[in-house]
């Protein structure tokens, strides 16, 4: 595989314009005045539907019986500027944004499939919040600089998908099954870009199951990747009890050219995006505090499929999209680290733990294979290796999730 190429450059550029800030944004509306978000399997309940503009806290707590997310939408309910997800029944946790005046919504998703619950209108008043002074500039770099990650991510994943669909359309399996995780892992370093879009990454990278849920059309890299490994007649689903032959047969020719031609139009629409003024300003809008959401989003990504197994349940190639998620993930984080750090000992503590939940994931990652050189299978992955990752993401996951409110406090 050929490695992304601009990471460790914007890493180190990262470093060197924050080494001496002390960097403390303009974020009037206080978290201690958390609103409180109770989610169950049919209602999300929010406790006021409006808010002064600045930094805004969600406590979210999951009374239902079921895995639960909640998401802010902006005004046209498809665009995602904040959300938090896995919210085990009985646990809590926060989401943390910068919010901007102007209307939104609010969402529940329990089971994590599916519309969701309770969308309800919630607004955002006052003035816009501006951040003035060194740290302006300071946090700007910062968000320029994922920016350019994103759009270069973006940049390999468009040329290296359209070789892998060219490779399927025309039957070449052995080179399209090759290709199939290494291409993905550009996606899956940015991939909360594309969710934040609506249904853009359904369209690219929906499971089946996820497909049946919200009853959409499935296409993507899971459709593709289910004719590339045709499962055996007795085979069952990544849900454990549909069979899966149920409704699905392989592809056609003329149905694989279909199905090629729409990935690569979809991936297309990304690229477009990532270069317009649209990305800009949402990136822009959403400043420090959507990078750090986006760092937790995508260890969010390992925790809720990559670790179980479903997200690439026929060719077993997981381990891939889990390390580029805690790519993307670390990524984010050491653009926003000094802005944590100069928050005094408490900040640098919680950096020193978050650096050591990074490294001990990257450690236990490496024992399996690596991105260069390829991965295990999956199917080799066992319970006490599953365990062992769980546990991982679970001692980043937390201080991982103080990021945002200690950076905007």
């Amino acid at each position: 595989m050929t490695r992304f190429r601009t990471t460790g450059a914007l890493a180190a550029t990262a470093v060197t314009a924050f080494a001496l800030a002390g960097c403390v944004a303009n974020t009037p509306t206080s978290t201690d005045d958390a609103l409180a978000v109770t989610s169950t399997d049919s209602a999300c309940d929010v406790s006021a539907a409006t808010a002064a503009s600045g930094t805004l806290a969600f406590d979210v707590t999951n009374s239902g019986s079921q895995v639960t997310e909640f998401y802010l939408l902006a005004s046209d309910g498809l665009r995602i500027v904040g959300e938090v997800e896995n919210i085990a029944p009985g646990a809590s946790r926060t989401l943390t944004v910068l919010a901007q005046p102007g209307d939104y919504f609010t969402l529940c998703k329990p089971g994590m499939i599916g519309e969701g619950v309770g969308r309800a209108g919630f607004s955002v008043t006052g003035e816009k919040v501006a951040v003035t002074g060194a740290d302006a500039e300071q946090m700007q770099q910062a968000v320029d600089l994922y920016a350019a990650f994103v759009k270069d991510q973006v940049e390999n994943l468009l040329p290296g998908v359209q070789t892998f669909a060219e490779a399927y359309a025309s039957g070449d399996d052995e080179a399209a099954k090759e290709q199939f995780p290494n291409v993905r892992a550009y996606y899956e370093r940015i991939e909360p870009i594309a969710e934040s879009l609506g249904d853009l990454d359904p369209k690219i990278d929906f499971r089946e199951v996820d497909a049946v849920a919200d009853g959409i059309p499935w296409t993507g890299f899971h459709r593709i990747e289910k004719d590339l490994w045709v499962p055996a007649k007795d085979a069952l689903n990544a849900d454990g009890t549909t069979p899966a032959w149920q409704d699905w047969e392989p592809s056609t020719t003329e149905q694989r050219q279909e199905f090629a031609d729409d990935l690569v139009a979809n991936v297309t629409e990304l690229n477009d995006y990532v270069h317009s003024e649209e990305f800009t300003t949402a990136l822009n809008e959403q400043g420090v505090a959507g990078l750090s959401n986006g760092a937790i989003g995508l260890l969010d990504e390992v925790a809720t499929g990559k670790i179980t197994g479903e997200e690439d349940w026929w060719s077993g190639t997981d381990m891939w999209d889990f390390a580029a998620n805690v790519e993307g993930s670390k990524m984010a984080f050491s653009l926003v680290r000094d802005f944590a750090e100069a928050k005094g000992d408490d900040g640098t503590a919680l950096v020193a733990e978050i650096d050591k939940g990074y490294a001990d994931i990257e450690e236990k990652l490496a024992t399996y294979g690596s991105l260069e050189e390829g991965f295990v299978n999956y199917s080799e992955i066992t319970d006490q290796d599953r365990r062992d990752l769980t546990d991982l993401i679970n001692a980043l996951a937390e201080p991982l999730s103080k990021l945002t409110t200690t950076i905007l406090e």
